[in-house]
């Protein structure tokens, strides 16, 4: 074969190669970036289906239906916007759910001690404070072990788990707290307009997390110590304050879930969160984020807790035994955390390997 030939044969099979490899990327950026609303709408259409044809209703577009599926995302929605900020940092909390227990206990006994001298509002509004400030203890531990000791996210949230688990028994006796609260219970099973009051009250907390990671300049340093720590240092900007900052916010984030919890079930429970960790960091990752930093939004976080309330609903709906959600979820997040690899192997990201 002549020279030249061979070397415009060479030339082709390199752009062939190239346009392939670019097509392929662009084919995984597209799924990545989309693959929370393809698992929803998938999720939906078997679900509706499934309706159609053993029970000759429809699931998607019965109001009783989208209120319970709500409800059900709210204690792991909220949890998860805390888990946002920590995993997008780089990081990985896994106290939150015991976090959760942890202010509903306090919350609870708050209500009951305060009951007889400020009354429902009164003591509504007292519990609410001291849960909140409660639970900024253990988000300040984990981010000062974290952020001044060096202590791996992993290690120091695991520890943190065990120390607000032990606590949260402690204080609730190893039972519930029940409680009796006007306010309370307008809260945890009103509603306004047909929708849940525990529904608008987490859509207003998701509004606020939303303005922090995408308008502030506190969420451009999340996404920026989480894409690369040490630039970050170098650029000026606080990473142990910005890191400490995330951890109270994760904590407070749960401690909102735990409040709901108590108002929801007229009972703080130390195992309130106990269930929800593993959906928290699920909806994380299911929504787009990335377990090695740098990448996540609010609104991936929404569609991922909404998959998985979908899942544990729509189960229930077709009496499906409930322990199947766990592997439904599992195997989602699987494939979700397959495709966040793939496309950093192929975009040129750091991908571990053995």
């Amino acid at each position: 074969m002549p020279e030249s030939i061979r070397r415009f044969s060479t030339v082709v099979d390199t752009l062939t190669a190239t346009e392939v490899e670019s097509g392929r990327a662009n084919w995984l950026t597209w799924l990545a970036a989309a693959r929370a609303w393809l698992f929803l709408a998938i999720l939906f259409a078997v679900f509706e289906m499934w309706a159609r044809f053993a029970y000759h209703t429809t699931f998607l577009f019965n109001p009783f239906n989208v209120q319970s599926i709500a409800v059900f995302a709210v204690a792991p929605l909220l949890l998860a916007l805390g888990q946002t900020l920590v995993i997008i940092s780089g990081g990985i909390d896994l106290s939150v759910g015991f976090t959760m227990g942890f202010a509903a206990v306090v919350f609870a006994h708050c209500l009951n001690l305060t009951a007889g001298f400020l009354g429902p509002v009164g003591s509504f509004v007292f519990g609410v404070l001291v849960a909140l400030l409660a639970s900024v203890i253990p988000g300040l531990i984990n981010g000062l072990l974290i952020a001044k000791l060096k202590v791996p996210p992993f290690i120091g949230t695991l520890g943190m788990y065990g120390v607000a688990r032990g606590i949260a028994f402690l204080l609730a006796g190893g039972t519930t707290v029940p409680v009796s609260n006007n306010i309370l219970a307008i809260l945890g099973n009103g509603s306004i307009f047909g929708f849940p009051i525990i529904v608008l009250v987490t859509i207003i907390i998701v509004a606020v997390m939303h303005f922090v990671l995408s308008q502030s300049r506190y969420g451009q340093h999340v996404y920026a110590v989480g894409g690369n720590r040490q630039a970050s240092l170098r650029a000026g900007i606080n990473v142990a304050r910005n890191t400490i900052v995330l951890y109270i916010l994760s904590a407070i984030c749960a401690a909102i879930g735990g409040i709901l919890y108590t108002a929801r079930f007229s009972a703080g429970a130390a195992q309130a969160g106990e269930p929800l960790l593993l959906d928290s960091i699920a909806a994380v990752v299911i929504g787009g984020a990335s377990l090695f930093g740098g990448s996540g939004t609010v609104v991936g976080t929404i569609i991922g807790a909404l998959i998985i309330a979908v899942i544990q609903y729509g189960l229930v709906f077709v009496n499906v035994e409930p322990f199947w959600q766990f592997v439904a979820v599992g195997v989602v997040i699987v494939i979700s955390v397959l495709v966040d690899q793939s496309q950093r192997r192929v975009g040129g990201g750091k991908v571990d390997e053995e």
